[in-house]
């Protein structure tokens, strides 16, 4: 993971922040100063939080575990679905389908739809259908592809969800903090910070600053997978030397211990009588 230099952060315009008159006071901690009416983000306090966000999202990865990306705002969803696609992890760049989290099983119920039309497409009889069907069905699974495709992969809740703008995506975040599901997020100057378990406070309006930021998380996480990989591929490497070493030593027979019988114990009948002695 490359660290995440202060120059790089400014070059791409992650320190741009909103109008004062549209700022939230709960980021006053992390503005550096007011210029011309704008914002001014202090990018040392990016790093630091940046820095603890890719930490965690790391060890998410290395669990093995799933990290939900959502973005669906115009400067971000390219980016997000580009970058996030050579991590295989899940993302949602069109529409927040809602109760996404809050009501998964019917989620997973429209997947399964999506993969039974693609079954049907497949039969030999579907061309049997009339014109009209096969463009009915076309159309229907066009769309759920459009909507759910990206999350076609994820079986169960996500681990995490990773959100750009949670102005936008406040829905998202509210389902997830409703779960307890843990939230990262790029905060701009206009967004409450205390709504997100990791913020990053950053410019979330300017794709340059998006992949910035993103390029980070990204390389967290495969980081975290890598190492998933290799702990994997020692532990396959151990069983072996262990069964071996199994196999040579003998097993040692148990041993009782001997429990005394009755007829061993001295009786008192048997003891010698002793003589009175007369006086």
């Amino acid at each position: 993971m490359t660290e995440l230099k202060f120059e790089e952060l400014l070059e791409a315009g992650c320190h741009f922040g909103h109008l004062k008159r549209k700022w939230n006071p709960k980021m006053a901690p992390y503005i550096f100063k007011e210029h011309n009416g704008i914002h001014v983000i202090d990018l040392q306090k990016t790093i630091v939080k940046a820095d603890e966000a890719a930490a965690a999202l790391k060890q998410i990865a290395r669990s093995g575990k799933k990290i939900l990306f959502v973005a669906t705002k115009k400067q971000a969803k390219d980016v997000v679905s580009e970058m996030v696609k050579t991590i295989d992890m899940p993302f949602v760049t069109e529409r927040w389908p809602g109760g996404m989290l809050t009501n998964f099983a019917t989620i997973r119920k429209a997947v399964k739809k999506m993969n039974s039309l693609d079954q049907l497409m497949k039969d030999k009889d579907f061309n049997s259908i009339s014109k009209r069907e096969r463009l009915q069905v076309q159309r229907e699974r066009a769309k759920l592809d459009k909507n759910l495709g990206s999350i076609a992969d994820l079986n169960r809740l996500p681990s995490a969800i990773f959100v750009v703008d949670i102005q936008k995506e406040h829905i998202a975040v509210a389902e997830a903090r409703r779960l307890n599901i843990p939230t990262f997020a790029i905060v701009d100057t206009n967004c409450n910070p205390e709504l997100i378990d990791y913020p990053i406070p950053a410019n979330d309006d300017a794709s340059k600053s998006i992949h910035a930021i993103l390029k980070h998380m990204v390389e967290a996480i495969q980081e975290g997978m890598n190492e998933r990989m290799l702990d994997k591929d020692a532990a396959k490497e151990e069983e072996p030397a262990t069964d071996e070493a199994n196999a040579n030593e003998a097993p040692a027979k148990a041993t009782r211990p001997r429990r005394t019988r009755k007829a061993d114990a001295p009786k008192a009948e048997d003891k010698p009588a002793e003589k009175k002695v007369e006086e």
